[in-house]
């Protein structure tokens, strides 16, 4: 369990600075629904000061997706208190505080009385806070006005909070089956791996134990082995479920600002046999009986943008 939050803890950050990262060049820094404008490479530095941070928060400035998402991350609300959706702020930290009690409670009866059934309670109710964080951050994006149609940054943090999102937002459902696929296939290898290794790691604990009754069909050394080897392999499992994750957002976030690069439709390109004459005649006077003086064939390429 602590390894699994510490992995979890690891891909929040990992994703926040994606979108720190992308503030300039794929339109995170967009105008949002306070000031109305685009803002200019002048003002890229100011985009980055505290001060434009909390006007913003005070509705004097406006604020870019990636700034609203990140200090949600941090204070949740922030994006409720941007977007002026204050009546949900009760119902973010009533929520959030509320389930966290409840977990801190049963977790402290599970620890008096060892009943699984209280350790239940507690694990569900620390759940139920991570889901109302969770759900506080979504609501800040979905809820983020933008004057434009379509949001690369909000892209982005769609595919950050729930993987695949952002290609339904660019339109690009085909490319779910193969983020799926991967993060499911990366998911059982992960599990699969895991599992083996505890076994071989129990296994090889019994073996070299003193004193210890080991009657197993595998030597030391092959426990060793292979636990070391689905250790290894465990390893090479988290690391490409993470790397499946940053790359549909990064796609996402690609995808999306590239629909605001203009594309030519009558860009079109002909290959067509032709007689190439040279540039000057003066140092030419080969194949003079078959084509005129200095000429030869060859292919012309055309191109129209």
């Amino acid at each position: 369990m602590r390894k699994r939050t510490v992995v979890a803890i690891i891909i929040l950050l990992i994703s926040s600075f994606t979108v720190s990262a992308q503030y300039v060049d794929s339109g995170l820094q967009g105008s949002g629904n306070t000031a109305g404008k685009s803002q200019s490479p002048s003002d890229t530095a100011e985009n980055y000061s505290l001060k434009r941070y909390f006007n913003a928060l005070a509705h004097r400035d406006s604020m870019s997706i990636g700034w609203s998402f990140g200090s949600s991350v941090i204070l949740p609300g922030a994006s409720q208190i941007y977007n002026r959706d204050y009546w949900k702020l009760p119902v973010i930290y009533i929520g959030i505080g509320g389930m966290i009690g409840g977990g801190i409670y049963y977790n402290s009866q599970y620890r008096k009385t060892g009943d699984s059934n209280l350790k239940l309670y507690s694990n569900l109710f620390f759940a139920g806070a991570a889901l109302f964080y969770w759900g506080q951050l979504m609501d800040g994006a979905v809820c983020y006005e933008s004057y434009r149609d379509h949001l690369p940054g909000r892209a982005t943090v769609y595919s950050i909070l729930f993987p695949g999102l952002g290609q339904m937002y660019n339109g690009e459902y085909w490319k779910l089956p193969i983020y799926y696929g991967g993060l499911a296939l990366c998911g059982y290898l992960w599990h699969y791996n895991n599992m083996q290794f505890h076994r071989f790691k129990k296994a090889y604990n019994e073996a070299t134990l003193q004193g210890a009754d080991y009657k197993g069909s595998y030597s030391v050394e092959n426990l060793k082995y292979y636990r070391d080897y689905y250790w290894r392999f465990r390893d090479y499992s988290i690391v490409a479920t993470v790397a499946v994750y940053l790359l549909q957002i990064i796609d996402a976030d690609v995808f999306a600002t590239m629909r605001d690069i203009d594309i030519n439709q009558s860009l079109t390109m002909g290959v067509e046999p032709a007689l190439i004459e040279p540039i000057n005649y003066k140092y030419t006077n080969n194949y003079a009986s078959v084509f005129p003086t200095g000429s030869a064939v060859g292919f012309k390429l055309n191109l129209r943008f």
